[in-house]
């Protein structure tokens, strides 16, 4: 019997499948859902079945034993505040993603995985690694400025703690002994200020503040969002929708896809160039606003997530960023090999999974 370690990142458009034994990946897949498919589902929950069938069957296609799968592991989905780390899918997480606090995708990874951990006929574990609600903000950074509100962290936990240990070996350090501000910029938008192995400070990316994406509104007028509310145009799911889902590039130009934009812009759409390099411009505003929170004491500044790989995009941040320190790109998902190391650490006990209570 093998010890596979299977990898599940359920993304806004996509699942991601991969298995890998020990270090080695020996396979990988992108599944894309096309959007009018995904507009039948009254919310994201409700896609369980339809994404759980799609992974069954490639992993059935592709001809794996689900008994040789000792491991599953996953992102984890959008859940009560805690410290960063591996944890075991319980009972208790499973109540939580019953009533989620947001309608997010990487939910579904974890609804998947204790599916298929119940195929195998071994000890089969589900893990969740670094989850987007990990919440290691000081204090101080979640005053709002107003009593009835507390700031939120809601973040690309794993892509950005993959890419600052990635850039922590290559300059030969720890990366607890450094200062980075990492930029995901994908879907939605999060700049987070990592200080010593903390991430500190961070915008929330997706429904909160910061920058706008691709289907996010980002940071509002607060006087003039208000008065949107009361208008008697909309009702609150409609709102929601424009602020996440509808809003951003999306909100101004009718397509989240950032090749159709640029090819209009090649085309010469000002209004596109305009909205596209405003993006690029807010996240260059956000992570100067993150140099801040370090005191200015920033080693690197790291962009991935898939529209890192824009030039257009990378050298307008850039050419704003780059007096604070050296910008490093790391362009697209680094996620499904960090998800099997972790798995394979648990495996090989170098890492206890913690219990979610």
């Amino acid at each position: 019997m093998n010890d596979l370690i299977l990898c599940l990142k359920t993304a806004v458009k996509n699942t991601r499948i991969s298995i890998h034994t020990n270090r080695e990946q020996l396979f990988l897949i992108t599944v894309k859902h096309p959007g009018e498919k995904l507009s039948e589902f009254q919310s994201v929950n409700d896609q369980f079945e339809y994404r759980k069938d799609i992974v069954l069957n490639e992993l059935k296609k592709a001809d794996f034993d689900f008994n040789d799968i000792a491991i599953i592991v996953c992102k984890g989905g959008v859940i009560k505040p805690m410290d960063g780390g591996v944890y075991l899918v319980n009972d208790a997480m499973l109540k939580d993603l019953s009533r989620p606090m947001a309608d997010h995708e990487s939910n579904l990874g974890v609804l998947i995985a204790n599916e298929i951990a119940k195929l195998s006929s071994r000890d089969t574990k589900a893990i969740i690694v670094d989850p987007a609600c990990v919440d290691e903000m000081d204090e101080i950074a979640k005053i709002s400025g107003m009593p009835d509100i507390t700031r939120k962290s809601i973040l690309h936990t794993l892509s950005q703690r993959t890419v600052a240990e990635s850039f922590a070996r290559a300059i030969g350090k720890d990366y607890n002994s450094i200062n980075v501000i990492v930029a995901h910029i994908g879907t939605g938008i999060t700049v987070g200020a990592h200080r010593k192995g903390k991430i500190v400070d961070v915008n929330n990316g997706l429904a909160g503040d910061g920058p706008m994406s691709s289907q996010r509104a980002g940071s509002l007028p607060v006087a003039q969002l208000i008065n949107l509310c009361y208008s008697g145009k909309y009702t609150r799911q409609e709102m929601m929708r424009k602020v996440c889902g509808n809003g951003g590039l999306r909100g101004y130009l009718g397509t989240s896809d950032a090749l159709k934009i640029e090819k209009m812009i090649k085309e010469g759409d000002e209004k596109a160039e305009l909205v596209y390099r405003a993006m690029a411009y807010q996240v260059a505003k956000e992570i100067a606003s993150q140099s801040a929170v370090l005191m200015g004491e920033v080693d690197g500044i790291l962009l991935t997530g898939g529209i890192a790989y824009s030039r257009l995009i990378v050298e307008e941040i850039t050419k704003r960023v780059k007096h604070i320190a050296d910008v490093s790109i790391y362009p697209g998902e680094n996620e499904m090999r960090a998800l099997a190391a972790s798995g394979l650490m648990v495996l090989n006990n170098e890492v206890e999974a913690k219990e979610y209570v």
